[in-house]
């Protein structure tokens, strides 16, 4: 079965991060690789109040991380997830194929650049919109006179 990339927020109780930020993150991939996963990238996202308390936390750790694994495997990652003592909450989001790169190198705070062919896509489209524009222009010219 094909591998599918999957991104998720964790909110993480945020004085166990403080204790220990290695030993929480390490946790997190462990779980995914220990079930046959393979991290991409696991960044800490922003420390900030909670809405609402969760567990009598008022304040959260957001974790971001992006892994690729088989369907059938995220049953028993998600299980862990809500196991693991840290995690407050969790929410896992399958990623369209075509935005996993784009993404990806967000994560890790790259810029990322279109292919050659994409590029080449998007100069045709621009070329097309030009002709329907100008076509626009026209029959709004004979309209007026």
């Amino acid at each position: 079965m094909a591998k599918n990339t999957y991104e998720t927020l964790f909110i993480l109780d945020s004085n166990q991060y403080a204790r220990d930020p290695g030993g929480v993150s390490k946790q997190i991939e462990q779980i995914i690789t220990e079930n046959e996963g393979n991290v991409l990238v696991s960044r800490m996202w922003m420390e900030q109040r909670l809405a609402y308390p969760i567990d009598k936390h008022q304040k959260g750790t957001y974790w971001l991380t992006y892994f690729e694994i088989e369907g059938e495997q995220l049953v028993k990652i998600e299980r862990a997830f809500q196991l693991c003592e840290p995690i407050l909450r969790e929410l896992t989001l399958k990623l369209d194929p075509r935005l996993v790169e784009p993404m990806l190198a967000n994560a890790r705070g790259e810029s990322f650049t279109l292919s050659n062919r994409s590029e080449e896509d998007a100069d045709d489209s621009d070329d097309n919109s030009s002709d329907d524009a100008n076509a626009e222009d026209d029959s709004v010219v004979s309209s007026e006179a």
